[in-house]
Parts: C-alpha cells; structure tokens; sequence
C-alpha cells in the first residue's frame, strides 16, 4: 500500500481526498497536517510514502514544507497541489523537489494515477499545465 498523508489548511478539502483515496485498496492516508510545520512534523513521524501538499498554507507554506520534508526524509515524495496553474507556482514545485503538480479541481481518477506515478518515481503535472512546463520540469512521465 501506498501511504499517504494529507496537507491542506482547508478541513473539507481534506475530508474529500480522504474519501476519495480510502476508496483505492492500494492507498492509505496516515495522516493530516493543517499546515505546513505540522506536515514536516508528521513526515518525520510517520514516514509516509508520498504527502498531498497544498501550496499555500499557514505558517509554513507547501513549498518551504516540500524543501524541509526532502532534507528530512528524503525517499518522501510530494504531489503539490493548487487552484491555481500559475507558472511561476509550477516551476516553483518543480524547484523544491516535488514530483508533481495538480490543480484542486482535477478529477478523481487522475489524482489517483498520479500517486501512483510519483510512487514508481515518475513526475505528473496536471493535464492543464502548458506543455512546456511539462516538457522543461518532467522527468519520466507527463500527463
């Protein structure tokens, strides 16, 4: 199974990924951090095998959390996500070590596919992130 732990500010937000993943036999969440420190804190405990990240979060943003959690725990990978596909946030996720990029709205099936794609190693962007992001920021596998 795939562990997973849940960082998002917003409480329905990460009731919703919760459903959605506890549907997956392959997926488990083990975890839930509000902000960003909190989320290092429990990487460090718990050690999960990937972190759902929201990008902007109190305290310690997603990409200050991303930066620490990979100097910590460094097999952690962490799938950013935002409502936004701004460039300069995708190319920011890209920078702090995350394997990849959704935007908040993407469909439930795709979010699945791409933990299991960051879990095997590959990067995955949103199917609505330019192409050229895609292209200059992806290493193995781009949606």
């Amino acid at each position: 199974r795939i562990t997973v732990l849940l960082a998002d500010d917003n409480t329905f937000v990460r009731e919703e990924f919760r459903k959605l993943l506890e549907l997956e036999d392959d997926l488990e969440v083990v975890g839930e951090a509000i902000n960003g420190l909190q989320t290092v804190d429990l990487v460090k405990h718990l050690r999960p095998a990937l972190v759902l990240m929201d990008i902007t979060m109190p305290v310690l943003n997603g990409l200050q959390a991303t930066r620490q959690i990979l100097e910590a725990v460094p097999a952690t990978k962490v799938l950013i996500l935002s409502a936004y596909n701004d460039e300069v946030y995708v190319e920011e996720a890209a920078n702090s070590g995350a394997m990849g990029f959704l935007i908040k709205q993407t469909a439930a099936d795709i979010v699945c596919s791409a933990i299991r794609e960051i879990h095997e190693g590959n990067t995955f962007f949103s199917p609505s992130i330019p192409k050229h992001l895609r292209k200059r920021n992806g290493k193995k596998k781009m949606n």
